[in-house]
């Protein structure tokens, strides 16, 4: 209980990793933005984030069956699947289901400009430069969409827009009953949305007319993802069916992916330039160096992954063992001979 608390106060953050909704905690997916309505999380945890939040502390969940998404999806005979972000995982899926991935060629040249990573040396900095970046592309006329890691950071961005008096919209798991209204105006001349990765994949949004001639949509990256697939996925809301567009992330060293992976080196690279608060770094090799962490955290998670499926794979040994049993028991006439087995057993 003590070790929940203290996760519950200091790892938990509201806002990132749940949200309060009418009276209670609910968990917000870091991968899709969304929130998972009726799920909880085990082991007395969600009971300490509805302490700490001061609502009412429901019952804890209790588990009667699990398996892992691994074993579940290899329940199944054929296995196949199409997404346009599979690449980065070739490897997974051939270690895990033995699939092989194939690429296949874009419908229509794409002719998006991906812009290489500015880094500035604290978080103030970067969004002092995604606003200034946001501005510049309003004056364009370009519509532009802003991706965030968390509902927090698209308030924050929100708020400073607010004080730069620029029309907006925020998309997140506060106001998702929005989502169709606001990603069906997203594509129209000088708007702006702020986004969490709900509107970061398989959303497809329509540029309004004359948006193609001013450049299309510019994609605004407020920081790298421990994923370089989520980060695609974002990139890929622009430039769709051959259209113009661009892309560029935004960073900082305080960002977690560079406190955590590497951010020294750069550090020290601002250091002996002399380099201002507000006077970023942009180099290709910045970039290369932050999709090595990127890929240090995806080979990190898929060990973590490996290890699980290695722990499950013994028992789904048993599971198959008391399904078989089970299925026996209800497509049989009678259980005598299997109660007699057991006896013997």
């Amino acid at each position: 209980h003590l070790n929940q608390g203290l996760k519950a106060h200091v790892v938990f953050k509201k806002d990132v990793d749940y949200i309060v909704s009418n009276n209670q905690v609910v968990i917000v997916d870091e991968f899709t933005g969304r929130t998972m309505e009726g799920r909880r999380f085990s082991d007395g945890l969600h009971q300490a984030l509805e302490a700490k939040e001061h609502v009412k502390i429901e019952q804890e969940n209790q588990t009667l069956a699990s398996i892992t998404f691994q074993n579940y999806f290899r329940m199944y005979d054929k296995l196949a699947g199409m997404t346009g972000t599979a690449d980065t995982e070739a490897a997974e899926f051939k270690k895990i289901y033995d699939l092989d991935v194939t690429v296949m060629p874009t419908n229509q040249p794409m002719i998006r400009d991906d812009y290489a990573d500015v880094i500035y040396k604290n978080e103030a900095a970067k969004y002092r430069a995604v606003i200034r970046e946001v501005l510049e592309m309003n004056k364009q006329g370009r519509p532009v969409l802003v991706g965030t890691i968390s509902i927090d950071v698209s308030e924050k961005i929100s708020q400073m827009l607010k004080k730069e008096k620029i029309e907006h919209e925020v998309l997140n798991a506060k106001h998702h009953e929005r989502e169709a209204e606001i990603i069906a105006n997203a594509g129209q001349l000088g708007k702006v949305t702020i986004a969490t990765n709900m509107a970061g994949r398989g959303t497809d949004i329509k540029l309004g007319e004359g948006v193609v001639d001013v450049g299309g949509l510019h994609i605004l990256g407020t920081s790298r993802h421990e994923s370089r697939r989520i980060d695609n996925q974002l990139r890929g809301r622009s430039g769709r069916q051959g259209d113009p567009g661009s892309s560029r992330f935004f960073l900082s060293l305080e960002d977690d992916l560079l406190r955590i992976f590497g951010s020294g080196r750069i550090t020290g690279i601002m250091d002996k330039l002399g380099m201002e608060e507000d006077e970023p770094i942009e180099h290709s090799m910045i970039t290369r160096a932050i999709e090595n962490a990127q890929r240090k955290v995806e080979g990190h998670n898929f060990d973590i992954r490996k290890h699980l499926l290695e722990y499950d794979d013994v028992m789904n040994k048993q599971r198959e063992v008391i399904y078989q049993q089970r299925r026996d028991v209800l497509d049989g006439e009678s259980v005598e001979e299997v109660v007699q087995d057991m006896m013997d057993d």
